[in-house]
């Protein structure tokens, strides 16, 4: 379900993406170039309970699903592939 790829970061970075979306690709290689920490779940691979729980994860921050969505300490939402927003928001 969830995976983690080493880096560097004093933030917490979770990223819910889909392994068939080009922009959710762009999104794991920018994050990748910055060498950030980063945790993901490609939500379109999991099981039906699986995802449930995540779809309820994801309600708490954002009625509006859409991916890539990446949720910086809880709080910061980039939705969508935004190269200067993540930047900006890593800084």
């Amino acid at each position: 379900m969830q995976k983690h790829v080493e880096g560097k970061s004093d933030k917490k970075i979770m990223l819910y993406a889909l392994s068939t979306c080009p922009w959710c690709h762009k999104t794991k290689n920018l994050l990748n170039e910055l060498g950030v920490a980063y945790d993901f779940i490609d939500v379109d691979l999991l099981d039906e309970a699986e995802d449930k729980k995540v779809s309820e994860e994801i309600a708490k921050f954002t009625s509006d699903i859409s991916f890539p969505l990446l949720i910086i300490d809880g709080k910061k939402i980039i939705q969508g592939f935004d190269e200067e927003g993540i930047k900006e928001a890593l800084k």
